[in-house]
């Protein structure tokens, strides 16, 4: 059985989103802001579906599980960038929500992949 591109996998799809979400607000921040949180919050929003190619075109589903492991602390440190961004830029707080809201889904998703990949590992 052929395996389908990585543009087919829906927890994917959702981290780009996730992705050029972070970047396009952090844009619009002045200096402060781009330069105390809005490069962390990129660069661990980014992670989040590079690890997930990553591991996505691994053969092994050890190392297939290990990267979705590493999307999953990234996608916690983004969660903190953006309540950190929440508390200190007042003015993108319903931006801020939105993107929160979109990055939870992920999660309970990357879970669900998760629990599918390690029970692959049992068969």
């Amino acid at each position: 059985m052929e395996r389908k591109d990585i543009v087919y996998l829906e927890i994917y799809l959702l981290a780009m989103k996730i992705g050029e979400r972070t970047f396009n607000l952090v844009q619009n921040w002045d200096k402060l802001n781009i330069n105390t949180i809005g490069y962390q919050l990129i660069r661990s929003s980014d992670s989040i579906s590079a690890n997930i190619a990553e591991g996505y075109g691994r053969y092994h589903y050890k190392e297939q599980r290990q990267f979705c492991y590493i999307a999953r602390g990234s996608l916690y440190e983004t969660t903190t960038w953006l309540r950190k961004a929440f508390v200190r830029i007042p003015n993108d707080s319903c931006r801020i929500k939105d993107i929160l809201e979109q990055v939870y889904l992920l999660l309970k998703r990357l879970n669900a992949y998760i629990n599918y990949i390690e029970r692959s590992l049992q068969k």
